[in-house]
């Protein structure tokens, strides 16, 4: 195995019906299908990618095959797991060939064939906005984690556990985080973890490891730290996550954003510093 590993995370795609737009207005299909042309330009592409969630708007059929067919053209494995806008069923019929995925129950597996383990979690609760990592969960988190107790792992899931400032989002966000957390606490193997349903780039340290969300490759939610009922998106550029993995160093995360912008331009012109 590499003593390396390059992880794109995508996340809130939001995938829609044909001729649907959300909110009236955000194209998601047209968003995620420049974001793969994104990863594949990259130099080096990515190794594997994580979709961290509400992979589609509604969880119907049509969208995860309209998904499907975005994703069809990235040659590296894809790590799909749920986020509260998507359905179980419909989600692993369509995507029935990737054989990660469980064939019945949760969503959430383990990955053991790369340098760094992976463990994608399924905090869906169906009907809901927020997540949770009930008992049983939290248990099999925990067997999951004592399997390979001095492997590096990267554990990535929809609802952030920790809260951020944004009242409405931490509303919907994640139940029962203390209990996943005093598992994370007892396993310092765990390099990080990596979220959606924020769409926004935000991190903080919890339970011993960092925990990082994703931005979205479509719209933004918007920054507000106010406590109230406010809850807008904006759009801000579109983005990625890149996690770079070396054994010895950890986990480095930057932030990609996917568009056409000028540069890059030299600092230096002759040996000399551009002033």
């Amino acid at each position: 195995m590499s003593a390396t590993m390059l992880i794109a995370q995508i996340s809130d795609t939001h995938i829609k019906p044909e001729g649907r737009l959300a909110y009236e207005r955000v194209d998601t299909a047209w968003h995620l299908g420049r974001c793969v042309e994104h990863l594949l330009a990259l130099d080096p592409r990515p190794d594997v990618v994580l979709a961290t969630g509400d992979l589609v708007d509604a969880g119907l059929a049509e969208e995860y095959r309209r998904l499907a067919r975005l994703l069809a053209p990235l040659p590296m494995p894809v790590y799909l797991i749920p986020g509260n806008h998507d359905a179980r069923d419909p989600l692993r019929e369509v995507f029935a060939h990737h054989r990660y995925l469980p064939r019945s129950g949760f969503l959430q597996y383990a990955v053991d064939e790369h340098p760094l383990r992976l463990i994608g979690l399924d905090t869906l609760v169906p009907g809901e906005g927020g997540g949770v990592m009930d008992e049983e969960r939290v248990r099999w988190l925990d067997a999951r984690l004592a399997e390979a107790p001095h492997r590096p792992t990267l554990i990535f899931m929809h609802h952030p556990p920790f809260r951020t400032g944004i009242d409405r989002m931490d509303r919907q966000g994640l139940a029962s985080a203390e209990a996943m957390g005093k598992v994370i606490a007892q396993h310092p193997q765990i390099e990080a973890i990596v979220c959606g349903h924020l769409h926004r780039p935000i991190h903080t340290r919890w339970q011993g490891t960092v925990v990082t969300t994703a931005p979205s490759p479509a719209h933004q939610v918007a920054l507000d730290l106010d406590k109230g009922d406010k809850l807008g998106w904006v759009m801000e550029p579109p983005a990625c996550l890149l996690h770079v993995w070396r054994a010895g160093a950890g986990l480095v995360t930057h932030t990609s954003y996917v568009g056409e912008f000028s540069g890059p331009y030299p600092f230096y012109k002759a040996g000399k510093l551009i002033d």
